[in-house]
């Protein structure tokens, strides 16, 4: 199994043994993995780590200002993130050998995170299974592999993993999304409110909206929390 890397991480010193630190590593997350994941992934505890809800209380309001897209990482944070990066890296390649998965592993900076995605390989495809519906078995792993890079680093991790770019393809589909409803609300000078979405959704909405200079909130509880794009102030 192959590791490529597109901020020039080497990762090809990853162990292919389940006996190496990173398989203890996994013996040792999943157990703190199973109350988090089998609760909520850390998105749906309040959109904290997406940036789109304060986290406060249910009715707090994810204004523009508050989802500012974040600028590029310093070069000290920047470091930081490669090295979550590697980690998760290494924690991923160790969970794919003892599950007997092809994949390789592609490892970059989005923003002031790091991104994580296993894609298809020379060998084979991706499970589209690891996936799962409505990409809640994404979001489990998503949430064990922070888990493995805090119990590493000793410092939170906001990560984002993909699998087989289905956040990626995700992402296209509510960026068009966004802009249909951003176009309405110019024209009618009305407020609309969009369909219930994840907090990764729903961040993608928030930045979309902000940049065309409109204002945005989240309304609503989990599952059913939504967007509710407003007409520019003043």
């Amino acid at each position: 199994m192959s590791t490529e890397s597109t901020e020039s991480t080497d990762l090809d010193h990853v162990e292919e043994t389940t006996s190496s630190p990173d398989a203890e590593r996994v013996e040792g997350s999943e157990a703190a993995a199973a109350a988090a994941v089998g609760d909520r992934t850390e998105e749906e505890r309040g959109d904290v780590a997406s940036g789109d809800d304060t986290g406060a209380a249910d009715a707090d309001v994810a204004t523009a200002v508050s989802d500012t897209p974040a600028p590029a990482a310093k070069p000290s944070r920047r470091k930081a993130l490669e090295a979550e990066g590697d980690v998760a890296a290494d924690f991923l390649e160790v969970l794919l050998d003892i599950c007997d998965i092809d994949g390789d592993i592609d490892v970059d900076i989005d923003g002031d995170r790091a991104s994580v995605s296993i894609v298809d390989s020379e060998e084979g495809r991706v499970p589209r299974r690891l996936v799962g519906p409505d990409g809640k078995v994404l979001d489990a792993l998503q949430e064990l592999t922070r888990l493995a890079v805090q119990t590493e680093t000793g410092e939170r991790s906001r990560l984002m993993l993909d699998i087989a770019g289905h956040r990626a393809g995700r992402k296209a589909e509510i960026v068009e999304i966004a802009r249909g409803v951003i176009a309405e609300v110019k024209e009618t000078g009305s407020a609309v409110e969009m369909e219930p979405m994840t907090a990764f959704e729903r961040k993608i909405v928030h930045d979309e909206v902000l940049a065309a200079g409109l204002r945005s909130e989240s309304d609503g509880v989990e599952p059913r929390r939504f967007v509710v794009v407003l007409p520019a102030s003043g």
